[in-house]
């Protein structure tokens, strides 16, 4: 298997356009993001319509989050471990262990969240969708801290952004795929959709062989977003490592299995890791990571696309419900478990099982 690091960059796409009322170069940029998600899964976007003044705020509060003491912290400690919801210590995640691999755990931690007003509303008053005891623990309610006092309101504000900007991605996703507009619209409009910041302390002794910051992972979703920081690295067709380039003011948006099984293989959904920097580099800082991990809903049956099946090229994988592939891949992090073969079968892509694994 090959693991060097190449000099390419991960692709950079300016989405102005997809915002402006010019059709053609619309059309041309659903044509370059086609051909980026083919080969890598992974760009760098500018040109979104997300406000940065907020994002910085957020980095603040969130900073000022991480710096409590512990004892502070663990007030609002994940509920349950099939929850994203709440605070998460060092140690406490192994992200490898969602695509099968048996790694120490990850040197991170971080603060979960869901969407606004609906765990605490719409969840407690046992909403047929949202407190159904199909929707799992996708709802459960969000846990906030006391301090910083600024949290909570500018968290939930940035919580709607982002699932505003994630719901344009999806309009350029149907274009790019050659979809009807709003085709993805019944699948998507009540997203089980989760928010994280997470935290790399600096290290402070040498971490275990084969320990990363975050692990080689993928992501379970339809599509992430997330700021740019150092150490980000993704991993090409090839099974070479690709270094995420930090341009400011951008986003770093990377396909999820979801959509990867929904595109059957068209699109990847890319492996990824934040490496651990040696002791004594200038790397040896703290980094934080602002992530959006935008879900369908949790009952949308994840099954091939008309526009990516054909009789020469048939469906890869049987249908699965959202939330069922989601619950088992993020349980698998947080229990430390291995994968079996039926969990390899069901829950695996023909990318993790394959392409990487036999790549060189």
């Amino acid at each position: 298997m090959e693991t060097g690091v190449s000099n390419r960059t991960v692709p950079v796409l300016d989405l102005s356009p997809f915002y402006s009322d010019d059709e053609a170069a619309k059309l041309e940029l659903a044509h370059s993001l086609d051909t980026v998600c083919r080969d890598v899964g992974f760009l760098v976007v500018t040109g979104h319509p997300v406000d940065m003044s907020l994002v910085g705020r957020v980095r603040h509060l969130c900073l000022d989050f991480f710096d409590l003491p512990e004892v502070e912290k663990m007030k609002i400690g994940r509920p349950r471990d099939d929850a994203v919801r709440g605070y998460i210590p060092v140690l406490s995640e192994g992200l490898s262990y969602g695509i099968g691999l048996d790694t120490p755990p990850d040197l991170k931690e971080c603060v979960s969240l869901g969407a606004p007003g609906i765990p605490e509303a719409r969840y407690l008053l046992n909403d047929p969708y949202y407190a159904a005891e199909a929707a799992g623990t996708h709802f459960y309610p969000n846990l906030w801290p006391t301090e910083p006092p600024e949290f909570r309101p500018i968290l939930e504000e940035h919580f709607r952004v982002m699932t505003e900007f994630a719901f344009d991605l999806h309009r350029l996703f149907e274009l790019a795929l050659e979809l009807p507009a709003g085709y993805f619209d019944h699948l998507i409009d009540k997203p089980c959709s989760t928010y994280r910041a997470i935290h790399y302390p600096p290290l402070t002794k040498d971490p275990e062989p084969g320990q990363l910051r975050a692990g080689e992972h993928s992501d379970y979703t339809n599509v992430t977003i997330c700021t740019v920081s150092p150490g980000l690295q993704a991993r090409d067709r090839s099974g070479v490592w690709i270094d995420v380039p930090v341009i400011e003011n951008a986003f770093v948006i990377n396909i999820g299995d979801l959509i990867m099984r929904w595109t059957n293989d068209r699109w990847m959904s890319t492996r990824h890791r934040v490496i651990a920097p040696a002791l004594d580099s200038d790397a040896n800082d703290r980094r934080l990571s602002l992530i959006y991990f935008f879900e369908s809903n949790y009952d949308a049956m994840i099954e091939c696309l008309p526009t990516c099946q054909s009789e020469d090229n048939p469906a890869k994988y049987p249908p699965i419900r959202a939330a069922d592939y989601i619950l088992e891949k993020y349980t698998k992090q947080t229990r430390f478990e291995k994968w079996s073969d039926e969990t390899a079968a069901q829950f695996g892509t023909q990318d993790t099982e394959s392409r990487f694994v036999d790549a060189g």
